[in-house]
């Protein structure tokens, strides 16, 4: 018998939050990364450090105004005593150290506290003292929606406004690294546009069809890659039978690679807000893992964003020390 929260999609049962936990487990099997938590001086972002400090997932340093995050912890009842302090002035301060703290190896892992993200990125991408690899940053919505069997990744509705295709190449990278990394296999990658056929008339059709091409050629490497497709079709097995198309990706696509920043805030808010889908968010493209999170994600959310971060982290220590060897 059904829950009222359980959601019945033809013949399967899909039970609300489940792939978040099967991640959030999964990451308690592995050390605690140690997680540079910057300006943690609302109630919120203070308890998502914690609380993913007392399940094991981090271990954090908390970077800002002591005095102010002190008063946050007590008025709230959060207990931080044993948290590693670094004091900072103001978030932009907290931001510089922070990313201080990263380049001097002190921390595996951002974490985003109370301050905009576009003040944590600035210190970031910061050509001298930031941590910019080759690689563009993006963002990667992990969502689970519980009308849709696969966890799902949405990228970019974050960060790049208007990708160009070299953009969208690193965009589709840095998703399929994450999604291979943190043990979710190979993943079957839709490249989103409003129609499945390649047209100059949409800009977006065209670039599909050229990273196709480019992971055809190596230029792209780990997932299985199509379109442009239509969202019906990247998603839906009927839609994609009724259109006649036949590929790996459609109908059961796991990353959806959306045109510009627009259309994937707006997939993502429908997702989460028509679908009651869950949308943890990180940041992938620095030196490291950048746990991106929203003063209205629920703790839930919060601890997803820390695990897939984790499992991140981990894997890349793995793939370090095996290469170092």
């Amino acid at each position: 018998m059904l829950n009222d929260d359980d959601v019945k999609l033809g013949s399967v049962t899909h039970l609300p939050h489940a792939k978040y936990e099967q991640l959030i487990t999964r990451a308690k099997q592995v050390p605690a990364v140690t997680t540079v938590v910057v300006h943690p001086c609302s109630e919120n972002s203070l308890r998502g450090a914690t609380e993913a400090a007392e399940a094991g997932l981090i271990i954090p340093i908390l970077v800002g105004p002591v005095a102010k995050i002190t008063a946050v912890a007590q008025n709230h009842g959060i207990d931080i005593s044993g948290y590693e302090f670094v004091d900072a002035p103001h978030s932009h301060a907290a931001a510089e150290k922070a990313v201080q703290l990263v380049r001097e190896g002190r921390g595996e892992l951002l974490m985003k506290g109370s301050l905009h993200t576009d003040e944590l990125l600035h210190s970031v991408t910061n050509k001298a003292t930031g941590l910019r690899t080759e690689r563009r940053l993006s963002h990667v919505f992990i969502m689970d929606v519980p009308t849709y069997e696969e966890t799902l990744f949405v990228t970019d509705a974050a960060i790049n406004i208007f990708p160009d295709l070299d953009d969208k190449r690193d965009i589709i990278q840095n998703a399929i690294d994450l999604y291979t990394q943190i043990g979710l296999g190979t993943p079957r990658v839709a490249i989103l546009s409003a129609v499945e056929t390649v047209t100059r008339k949409i800009p977006s059709t065209l670039d599909a069809a050229a990273l196709c091409k480019m992971a055809e050629r190596g230029q792209i490497t780990g997932g299985v890659l199509d379109g442009p497709l239509a969202f019906d079709n990247a998603i839906d097995p009927e839609a994609a039978r009724i259109k006649g198309i036949e590929s790996e990706v459609a109908g059961r696509a796991q990353i959806l690679v959306v045109p510009d920043l627009e259309a994937g805030n707006m997939l993502a808010k429908n997702l989460t807000f028509l679908a009651k889908a869950d949308a943890a968010g990180i940041v992938l493209g620095a030196r490291v893992p950048i746990i991106l999170t929203s003063r209205a994600d629920s703790v839930r959310t919060r601890m997803a964003s820390c695990a897939v971060a984790v499992l991140y982290a981990d894997a890349r220590r793995h793939i370090a020390a095996v290469a170092a060897a």
